[in-house]
């Protein structure tokens, strides 16, 4: 009878470490995947409509937090520059913080001196590990100058994880068709985005139709000959 209970108490014992050990992993896996915080960007498009920017950039959380999300080397600006810093510069001129469907967060702004260059930046409030995107309007310097009617624009789009794959979340694709539609502070000609790069967060860059963003070309209108 003794040796009986001595066998049961063992099996109790081996049987409660193997439990132990079978879920201590999926205890260390759960806290990795812990939801991330990004509740702190909301209040910034506050008042409306506008919110704001100057606020949001000039917080000290929010560098780091782009520079954590968006990591992928750029080409298109300043050589040697951070994607980091060049988001930073796209943004130095103040425009508006929006919160769309209480969700997508809108921050955008341009170039100091410079607003024909002009960014945005489009964070997912919604999900587990937020869907950070910046995209960025940029004159294309061989072309006609930015003031002139039909001047040609590449729209480069950085997100921190792959978009060329698809699909696009709509509300990006909604989001990009709005801003790409309005002229860049204090201008009024659209921009005429010809071109569209998606970067991947390895930094290799995809060209695609304009359209694949929402957004369409402005249909280039023939030059009139002057009279004689």
């Amino acid at each position: 009878m003794r040796r009986h209970l001595q066998l049961a108490v063992l099996t109790f014992v081996f049987a409660t470490s193997a439990c132990a050990q079978f879920h201590m992993p999926q205890l260390s896996h759960k806290d990795k995947d812990a939801r991330e915080d990004v509740s702190w960007l909301a209040p910034f498009a506050v008042p409306e409509p506008d919110g704001r920017q100057n606020d949001l950039i000039r917080d000290e959380r929010f560098k780091p937090f782009i520079r954590e999300h968006l990591k992928a080397p750029q080409t298109f600006w300043n050589d040697n520059q951070s994607l980091t810093d060049t988001i930073m510069e796209f943004l130095a001129v103040p425009g508006k913080v929006v919160l769309d469907d209480n969700r997508y967060l809108l921050i955008d702004g341009c170039v100091l001196h410079f607003c024909p260059s002009h960014g945005l930046v489009f964070v997912d409030l919604g999900t587990d590990h937020a869907l950070v995107v910046f995209a960025a309007i940029d004159w294309t310097k061989d072309n006609k100058i930015p003031s002139q009617a039909g001047a040609e624009y590449t729209m480069w789009v950085f997100a921190n994880r792959p978009l060329s794959t698809g699909p696009i979340p709509p509300a990006l694709t909604r989001a990009l068709a709005h801003w790409a539609a309005q002229p860049s502070s204090g201008s009024t000609t659209l921009p005429n985005i010809t071109n569209t790069i998606l970067v991947d967060p390895d930094g290799t860059p995809h060209q695609v139709p304009p359209t694949t963003v929402g957004v369409t070309p402005i249909p280039q209108q023939p030059e009139q000959k002057a009279k004689s």
